[in-house]
């Protein structure tokens, strides 16, 4: 085993001694011979339209802390629970209840942008969540 550790060190050099003055360039900035940075692409996802006739519509948009790609009663749903300031779920949370006609292919994962808009209904679990009607999503690069 002794000798698998050593062999697989061979043929690497130490790196170069960093001069204790100059500070490690940041990651963001690092790049190897083949890459170039990319400038980071912020991409605003415009808020899920209430349609005209639907009194006491509501509108949420934030981003997605998780998503419950199986709904355990098989009608083809999906749930988002998004980071959202509006709260209707709970204190900064929204979650958003979206039909199987109105999913989205790939569906979005955590950490991308999402809107819905439509009533606010109680879920199985007698939460509060939007029943989407609309929807709208931060697109896929």
């Amino acid at each position: 085993m002794l000798a698998v550790l050593l062999a697989s060190c061979g043929g690497e050099s130490e790196p170069e001694p960093r001069d204790p003055e100059t500070p490690p360039a940041p990651a963001s900035e690092t790049t190897t011979p083949d890459e170039q940075p990319r400038p980071a692409v912020e991409v605003e996802v415009d808020d899920a339209p209430c349609p005209p006739d639907l009194v006491g519509c509501v509108s949420a948009k934030g981003v997605i802390v998780g998503v419950e790609r199986v709904d355990p009663d098989g009608d083809g749903d999906a749930h988002f629970v998004l980071a959202d300031p509006g709260s209707v779920t709970l204190p900064g949370i929204t979650v958003i209840d979206v039909a199987k006609h109105l999913r989205p292919h790939p569906l979005p994962g955590v950490g991308e942008t999402l809107s819905g808009a439509s009533l606010v209904q109680r879920g199985s679990y007698n939460q509060r969540q939007i029943e989407a009607v609309e929807i709208r999503m931060q697109p896929r690069n």
